[in-house]
């Protein structure tokens, strides 16, 4: 028989059975889809030796007016400006006091008690101390005059922290009457842990029977929102304090609540963002201007004077205002396009555009009947807004329409839903793709992504794990952030290099069914021509492997012949697995089934494959 040349329909479709699916793809990890042929993803590098505290989940990239590049990076537990791989900590302080803090020691500890009443602190916050002097032994003014994460809160007038140094019975406390306590805004936490009571939180978290102190399903963790007001910086807490961070070369100054600017702007936000057309700062779901009691309004517009961050007191000579969402219970999310900034509330799409005097915007329902599954969940190319809802996905391109997905069940039939805050989407324009990396349904942290190729029009998916991403022009590369504490550039070389030591990287795809003259016959295969190219592989003897899996038919599983104790009563022969390399002319195999899949793998540092069209020698074995 004429050689059978295997060619597939681009994208993985999960929504029909394998055999079903023939002519087309089930199963990847780390393989996208160019010009309709699989290949294993790019690499990543570890973009800084620095390292952040806590896990990042917002990342933005500006320039300011002198030149310089920099990226807000929002943690759980700081807020930090990224310039020249240094991160530099501008996270807002809360309150200082003066000559009130004082320090207790105890001989052979590191650990000193803090006395400073009302502090406010809980179990992870940071503190800088200055003016203190020596406890009269180890503990010297320069071990305490520094910054400390608070361990413990026994009481609402004291903490503890740990030092560098071993107290001894030199050390009697106190540390001085002009301690200055620097107190930054509380953190935040990074998973919800649903529930109350037994099993809600971590371990030793507090004496016996103690209340849990972690957020119960439903809260929200720490997810910042940041936007650039030309070289300086707009950004708040979803759901708390709103921040202003002026530009300063130096990079030594915090941001301030930006009501320390204005007592008329808000004080608690949704998200703030900067209408990049007209030059407004604009918050959503905000307290209301002129209400003293700051309640938050989670369907409230508001927007400052244009070019002014610091006027938000709506008057005849300024088009600072207000407007209110008329369908929905609260604001999830607002993405910016180029034309327009839309709105996307629990159950509705709005446009919000710029129309200048008297009324400075215009809101407009665009559709009704939509859910977005997180408050980062929608991203922005160019004039369209893609999101993952609760049950599908969507697109807006001047109107709404819900994405023909070949992923849904996979996606959402393993998902956990304790800890959609955490989903995030990010662009890949070099190859056209919309990422959103999740939670799957047994994991507290992101470990899935499911790609969106907006070119093909085509669905493929896979695991990793990344908390926030960036990828814009200011950029080589896009930008992840990793549960490792640091960031690194996607689509750089072809290995993993996470932590500076290069691993490889696990990629595989495997095809649906497919069968010889629709599964009358069984066939047998005894030699494939395979088509892989391993361009751009550093490795000097780059591999990939090539299996094929035989089935007797439809749901009777690969490799089990009935002599080895499987269900496949016709003995079909075991999977062939075989290695291809790059002058691989043809394999010799023997493979018999009446069904069969194929799978192409590599697992070798320094490998970069592409799939084109393998052929096989395939002829009719009978049909038992």
């Amino acid at each position: 028989m004429p050689l059978t040349k295997l060619q597939y329909r681009p994208g993985i479709n999960t929504e029909f059975t394998s055999y079903a699916n023939e002519g087309g793809w089930e199963d990847s990890d780390k393989v996208r889809f160019r010009f309709g042929f699989p290949e294993k993803i790019g690499g990543w590098v570890k973009y800084s030796n620095a390292q952040i505290f806590g896990t990042a989940r917002s990342l933005h990239n500006w320039k300011a007016l002198d030149g310089t590049e920099l990226m807000g990076v929002g943690t759980n537990l700081k807020f930090y400006v990224e310039v020249g791989e240094a991160y530099y900590d501008i996270t807002p302080l809360r309150a200082t006091t003066t000559g009130t803090a004082t320090f207790a020691a105890v001989n052979g500890s590191s650990t000193i008690t803090v006395s400073d009443n009302a502090h406010g602190c809980i179990p992870g916050d940071f503190v800088t101390f200055s003016g203190a002097v020596s406890l009269g032994g180890n503990v010297t003014a320069a071990v305490l005059n520094q910054e400390y994460e608070i361990l413990t809160v026994p009481n609402d007038n004291q903490y503890t922290i740990q030092v560098s140094a071993t107290a001894n019975s030199s050390d009697t406390g106190n540390g001085g009457g002009s301690v200055v306590a620097a107190y930054q805004i509380n953190v935040g936490i990074d998973t919800v842990v649903p529930g109350t009571g037994w099993g809600a939180g971590t371990w030793s978290r507090g004496s016996w029977g103690s209340a849990a102190t972690v957020v119960a399903g439903g809260g929200n963790i720490r997810i910042w929102k940041q936007d650039n007001f030309g070289q300086d910086l707009v950004y708040n807490i979803r759901d708390g304090g709103i921040y202003y961070w002026a530009y300063d070369s130096l990079l030594s100054t915090r941001g301030v609540a930006l009501s320390s600017l204005d007592s008329n702007a808000p004080t608690i936000a949704r998200q703030m963002l900067v209408s990049d057309r007209d030059r407004h700062v604009i918050a959503l779901g905000c307290d209301a201007y002129g209400d003293a009691t700051n309640t938050q309004d989670k369907l409230l517009i508001r927007w400052s004077d244009q070019e002014n961050a610091a006027d938000w007191a709506p008057t005849a000579e300024n088009t600072a205002g207000d407007l209110i969402v008329g369908n929905g219970s609260e604001i999830v999310q607002g993405v910016e396009t180029r034309r327009e900034i839309i709105i996307i509330t629990d159950s509705s799409v709005h446009s919000l555009q710029y129309i200048g005097a008297p009324y400075t915007f215009g809101l407009t329902q665009i559709s009704a009947n939509t859910t977005i599954i997180g408050p980062n969940a929608a991203v922005a190319v160019g004039d369209a807004v893609f999101w993952m809802g609760r049950d599908k996905f969507y697109r807006y391109d001047g109107r709404v329409q819900p994405l023909r997905c070949d992923l849904l069940r996979y996606v959402f039939n393993d998902f956990n839903l304790d800890e959609v805050d955490q989903v995030f989407a990010g662009t890949n324009e070099e190859y056209q793709e919309i990422w959103w990396f999740y939670c799957s349904a047994g994991s507290q942290n992101i470990d899935k992504y499911v790609v969106y190729n907006y070119m093909e029009d085509i669905w493929y998916y896979g695991t990793l794990a990344r908390t926030a991403w960036s990828d814009t022009g200011l950029r080589d590369y896009p930008i992840g952030a990793t549960y490792s504490n640091n960031l690194v550039y996607h689509e750089l070389g072809v290995d993993d290099d996470e932590t500076g030591t290069p691993t490889a990287i696990n990629a595989y795809i495997t095809s649906s069914e497919f069968d010889l003259d629709d599964g009358h016959k069984f066939a047998f295969i005894w030699r494939v021509l395979p088509d892989i190219t391993f361009d751009g592989s550093t490795a000097e003897s780059p591999q990939a492997t090539l299996t094929l899996l035989p089935l007797a038919g439809s749901g009777s599983g690969y490799n089990s012949p009935a002599s080895e104790g499987g269900t496949n009563a016709a003995g079909i022969t075991r999977s062939a697995t075989v290695p291809v390399e790059a002058y691989t002319n043809q394999l010799n195999v023997r493979v018999r089934g009446r069904q069969l899949s194929m799978k192409i793998a590599s697992d070798q540092l320094g490998v970069q494959w592409q799939l084109g069209a393998p052929r096989l020698d395939m002829r009719p074995d009978g049909r038992r």
